[in-house]
C-alpha cells in the first residue's frame, strides 16, 4: 500500500511549483584561484575549480523519469534549481556519474552547447550522442581522462562506487561512478551515487591531499544497500582522507521514506566534533575550500 501511494504521488503531486532555496550562489563573483562551488539541487554541483568550471549530474527540470516534457512520469522537486542553466557561466566540462533518471537528464543536458566535454561511465554515452553531443569521454573504474579547456588542464579517474547503472531495468551492462578530479595539485571527489563501500579509502594513497569530499547523504530509507547513511557518507570521507565535506542527493526529490530535512540533521551530528570540515550543507548554499599548498608542487 505504501508503494503504491507513493507512485501516486509521483503523477499526481497537487504541489505548485517548487520555491527556490533560501540560498542564491553568485558564480560570476568566485575566483579563478580557489575551490569554490554550491550543489544547485540534488546531485547538480557547479563547481569552480581553480578556473575550470565543472557541472555535475545537471538536473533542473521539474520532474525527472521517462517521458517528452511536460509528460515526464516521475518524482517532482521539492525545491526549484539554485540557479537555472542561463545563470551560470557555461561549464568547462559536464560529468555523468550513471544513467539513472535523476543524475542524468536529457532535458536538461540540452540547455548546454553540444560541444561541451562530457565525462561519463562506460557504455553511456549512447545517451549523449543520440541528442547531439560527440565530445563524450566514458569511463570505467580506474581509467583516466585528461581534458584541456579554455580555462586551463582537469584529470578525471573513474572511481568504483556502490550503485548500479541501469536506466530502463535490464540495460545492466551501464557503468557507474564516482570521480576524482585533479588540477594544480589539488583533489575534489565526486561520489556520484553509493552505498557504503570501503572503495573511497583508497584515496589516501594520493600523493597530494583531497581537498573536498561531494559525497550522497539521502535516500538510503529503505534503500540503504543503493544509497548510504549520512552517517556513512562521513565515514568513507574521513577514511578517504578528505579535510572538507558538502553533501549532495538531498533537500530535492522524494525518493525514499525519510523526511526531507532528516538527511542534513544526521549529517550535521557526524560532523559535530569537527564541525570546520562541513562546508555547505543546504541546497544553494556556496562553499570555499581552504587550500593547503601541495608539498610536492603542482601535479
Amino acid at each position: 500500500m505504501a508503494n503504491l501511494r507513493y507512485f501516486q504521488k509521483m503523477i499526481f503531486d497537487g504541489r505548485g511549483k517548487p520555491p527556490r532555496p533560501a540560498s542564491r550562489p553568485e558564480p560570476d563573483r568566485w575566483s579563478d584561484g580557489e575551490i569554490t562551488g554550491s550543489c544547485l539541487g540534488h546531485s547538480t554541483v557547479f563547481l569552480n575549480f581553480l578556473g575550470v568550471r565543472v557541472l555535475t549530474d545537471p538536473v533542473f527540470s521539474e520532474r525527472v523519469g521517462p517521458g517528452i516534457p511536460p509528460l515526464i512520469l516521475g518524482p517532482k522537486r521539492y525545491l526549484a534549481p539554485a540557479l537555472t542553466p542561463q545563470e551560470i557561466p557555461a561549464p568547462d566540462v559536464l560529468v555523468l556519474s550513471h544513467a539513472h533518471f535523476d543524475h542524468c537528464d536529457v532535458w536538461s543536458l540540452r540547455k548546454f552547447a553540444r560541444k561541451t566535454p562530457v565525462v561519463t561511465a562506460r557504455a553511456t554515452g549512447d545517451i549523449l550522442r543520440r541528442h547531439g553531443f560527440k565530445n563524450i569521454h566514458e569511463l570505467d573504474w580506474g581509467q583516466s581522462v585528461t581534458i584541456e579547456t579554455r580555462h586551463g588542464a582537469i584529470r578525471f579517474t573513474g572511481l568504483e562506487v556502490a550503485h548500479w547503472g541501469a536506466r530502463m531495468i535490464r540495460d545492466l551492462h551501464r557503468g557507474y561512478n564516482g570521480y576524482l578530479m585533479e588540477r594544480g595539485g589539488h583533489a575534489v571527489c565526486f561520489a556520484g551515487d553509493t552505498a557504503d563501500t570501503p572503495a573511497f579509502a583508497r584515496l589516501r594513497e594520493l600523493a597530494h591531499p583531497l581537498d573536498l569530499m561531494l559525497m550522497p547523504i539521502g535516500a538510503y530509507d529503505p534503500w540503504i544497500r543503493a544509497h548510504c547513511s549520512p552517517e556513512q557518507a562521513a565515514s568513507m570521507a574521513r577514511d578517504a582522507g578528505a579535510r572538507t565535506f558538502v553533501p549532495i542527493h538531498h533537500e530535492t526529490f522524494k525518493l525514499s521514506s525519510e523526511a526531507m530535512d532528516e538527511p542534513a540533521a544526521r549529517l550535521r551530528a557526524a560532523f559535530a566534533d569537527e564541525p570546520e570540515r562541513l562546508l555547505a550543507v543546504r541546497v544553494g548554499e556556496t562553499f570555499r575550500v581552504p587550500l593547503v599548498e601541495p608539498a610536492h608542487g603542482p601535479g
